[in-house]
């Protein structure tokens, strides 16, 4: 199912595109595309993981894609008036600090 959502890409988020060999972006981009077929949250049938509000860090709004193998998170938030996935932050997981740099990004929004 096409949603029909547009990827769009924080100036931070393609500054943290940089830090990430060819390989890992292959593998970034490749989990982009397939949550951007569906970036609902999982209770309306997406593949969007919610983060919340937790640990002082308001995400409220905003999901995660888990990139096990490579320990990477990418954050994104969904605009639904205008169908867009804007991708926040992409990062390693390092003890949940990518929450805190997209929290901190979505402040200065």
């Amino acid at each position: 199912m096409n949603m029909n959502y547009r990827i769009k890409y924080s100036y931070e988020a393609n500054e943290d595109r940089k830090q990430f060999n060819n390989y890992q972006l292959d593998q970034i981009d490749k989990a982009i595309r397939k949550v951007i077929k569906n970036p609902l949250p999982q209770n309306e049938g997406g593949y969007g993981k919610p983060l919340g509000n937790k640990r002082g860090r308001n995400l409220t709004g905003c999901f995660k894609i888990v990139l096990l193998k490579l320990g990477v998170r990418v954050v994104y938030e969904l605009i639904r008036k205008d169908d867009i996935m804007e991708i926040i932050v992409i990062a390693a997981r390092a003890d949940e600090e990518v929450y805190d740099i997209a929290a901190k990004r979505i402040n200065n929004f």
